[in-house]
């Protein structure tokens, strides 16, 4: 009796923590990705086939990793409206540039770094040192390049880049059974979701979540808080740079390429249960947030739901989202601490905060 009695109470434990998890914001946009997808075949059953899956993250591709590079700025506590742009000017840099020359590949791709890691690093210092609201200084960042992108190409597409430089964006490896064809652009996205994966698991992703916590705590602690914050600029602009690669060879040349990529990539971060302000969120949920994301958007097309509703939804998830986990944050905030919040507290490792400056150790 006392047994089965053990083994109802731990069963309903166990089905009280699932449901606690599939409420959370990050356990909630799982549920609801899978809901998508779910509908999505049973409108369309060809997309279950491993080609049509792998066509799909294809084109979800330039989104996750621009979702990824959105994440550790808004996890900082920042914001960054210039990726759009970014992404925009290292497509017609590609188009300009390269041209038909394969040889111009190499060289051009470099300078595509070289531009991204600049834009990262004017955006984090104007933000940190001369304490000018992110916002501001990504929004004017933003029209900056816009601006110098119509005016350099007039606002018309001019030619498309080698055939080389563009097989990075919509080529692949052929001839793979099952699959058919690995886009490259699949192997690209894998490759940054470990390295962001990594580097969120390493001193510098606890501190710039900490960061987006409490800055000022971690800066008494001893962390150079205007070095991390502008690497993790640098990182999103990145991100915008390999997605403009991709871009470049699926979407093709045009000034248009990458208008609204920093306000979806918001969308994904948020939707993905990362928090405005900073302080919370994963790599993972801004990378299924994207998911999520782009499955509603295929969803709404086999709807025949028109396009120009696209704006009108983004901006709706945003403030369903954000209220949403304000909700479920606000609810466990008010919660009686417990033996287990005791235990974990207790058994809680501190964070490693490095790179600080010797006088803020001192």
């Amino acid at each position: 009796m006392n047994s089965s009695a053990a083994q109802t109470h731990l069963g309903d434990g166990g089905l009280r923590r699932l449901l606690e998890r599939a409420a959370d914001p990050r356990g909630a946009v799982v549920v609801l990705l899978i809901v998508l997808l779910i509908a999505i075949v049973v409108l369309n059953p060809g997309f279950a086939e491993p080609g049509a899956l792998m066509r799909f993250i294809q084109r979800v591709s330039p989104v996750a990793i621009v979702a990824i590079g959105q994440y550790f700025v808004i996890v900082s506590g920042e914001f960054d409206l210039s990726m759009g742009a970014v992404v925009t000017a290292q497509v017609m840099t590609a188009g300009h540039l390269i041209g038909e020359d394969d040889s111009k590949t190499v060289p051009v791709l470099l300078l595509m770094l070289v531009i991204g890691i600049v834009v990262g690093i004017v955006n984090g210092l104007a933000t940190t040192l001369l304490k000018v609201p992110s916002f501001i200084v990504t929004l004017g960042t933003m029209l900056v390049i816009h601006g110098a992108v119509m005016w350099w190409t007039g606002g018309a597409a001019t030619g498309n880049p080698a055939e080389s430089f563009r097989r990075l964006g919509r080529g692949g490896i052929e001839g793979l059974p099952i699959l058919g064809l690995l886009p490259y652009a699949v192997l690209i996205l894998l490759a940054v979701i470990v390295f962001a994966v990594w580097i969120s698991r390493r001193p510098y992703g606890r501190i710039v979540v900490a960061i987006g916590d409490n800055a000022q705590a971690v800066a008494f602690a001893g962390a150079n808080v205007w070095r991390t914050k502008t690497f993790a600029f640098v990182l999103s602009s990145l991100a915008a740079t390999v997605a403009g690669v991709l871009l470049a060879g699926y979407a093709g040349v045009h000034p248009s390429v990458g208008q609204g990529y920093e306000f979806t990539a918001i969308t994904a971060v948020v939707l993905g249960g990362v928090v405005l302000g900073g302080g919370r969120g994963t790599v993972l949920g801004a990378l299924i947030g994207a998911f999520t994301l782009e499955s509603l958007f295929t969803l709404l097309n086999f709807t025949s739901v028109p396009a120009t509703m696209r704006d009108a939804i983004q901006g709706a998830i945003i403030i369903a989202a954000v209220a949403y986990s304000g909700v479920i944050f606000a609810k466990k905030r008010k919660r009686p601490s417990t033996s287990a919040d005791t235990t974990s507290a207790g058994a809680a490792s501190p964070i490693q905060l490095t790179g600080g400056d010797d006088a803020a150790r001192k």
